[in-house]
């Protein structure tokens, strides 16, 4: 699904990924440890483009989505993204933060569409070779009502539908981790990206937000999980690798990296923290 090749990152002299080299198939769940400033969450900003690679190439779906002339837009309609700090819009409701994406996108695809057409009808009434249009068969209407019975739906899911028209404000950390998910869900990405989705949580309220994401991990959902939760890992994670200082030092199930690790910088790591 992801191939990442020769990925490389600079912030001016200070290499912060070396030449990394990895693939995440369809349906891997991929959890990321490592001390903190050993890259872990560049490179998952780097896997849809939110950070541009220095150098190196990012094929997800057969397309080099870090190449300058690619619409990275259009390729990240398709990999969810779940942050730290939630990154949910205060002045807007609860379902109004989830129906913001699907809404904004299929609205501009159906302008898209109308504008080509508009274009494609004045062309054709001077042309002997009439083009067809591009077929439209909804409105701006049904698109919001469409991506509204999908935020209730999802805010079903996480039993938070009495929530939908609050704002973010009134919110536990939990609360809005779990809207932050479903937020990214309702593009039906292909893959879900995670970075550190606990660490701004209190300890009490990790436990809500982790199993949310178990559920979609039993349900396929390929992810790439930045985390400082080893237990969370181990169970969860089909594979497990380990970063310092901008490399991957070491990749394996998680069975055999936290049981039997062979890199002497995972050991003196594990030895800190297990």
């Amino acid at each position: 699904m992801i191939d990442v090749i020769n990925l490389k990152k600079n912030y001016g002299k200070l290499e912060v990924l070396k030449d990394i080299t990895m693939n995440i198939e369809q349906g891997e769940k991929i959890a990321i440890i490592g001390p903190s400033g050993s890259g872990k969450s560049t490179f998952l900003r780097c896997l849809n483009c939110m950070e541009d690679p220095t150098d190196g190439a990012i094929i997800f779906e057969g397309v080099n989505i870090a190449d300058m002339h690619v619409d990275i837009n259009v390729h990240r309609r398709h990999m969810g993204m779940v942050f730290q700090q939630f990154n949910l819009f205060n002045n807007k409701k609860v379902i109004d933060n989830i129906m913001l994406a699907p809404v904004y996108i299929h609205t501009h695809d159906l302008k898209s569409k109308m504008i080509k057409n508009f274009f494609i009808k004045l062309r054709n009434i001077f042309s002997a070779n009439k083009k067809p249009l591009y077929e439209i068969n909804t409105t701006k209407a049904e698109i919001k009502e469409a991506a509204r019975e999908n935020a209730v739906r999802l805010l079903k899911r996480i039993g938070l539908e009495d929530k939908a028209e609050v704002y973010p404000s009134t919110l536990s950390g939990g609360q809005k981790q779990r809207i932050a998910i479903v937020r990214a869900l309702a593009m039906n990405p292909k893959v879900m990206l995670f970075d550190e989705p606990t660490s701004a949580l209190d300890p009490e309220m990790v436990g809500e937000v982790l199993e949310l994401i178990k559920q979609l991990a039993d349900e396929g959902m390929t992810m790439v999980i930045v985390t400082h939760e080893m237990g969370f890992a181990k169970e969860v994670a089909t594979r497990v690798l380990f970063m310092d200082e901008g490399r991957i030092l070491e990749e394996n199930t998680p069975q055999e990296l936290f049981s039997n690790p062979q890199n002497a910088r995972t050991k003196e790591f594990f030895a800190k923290i297990l």
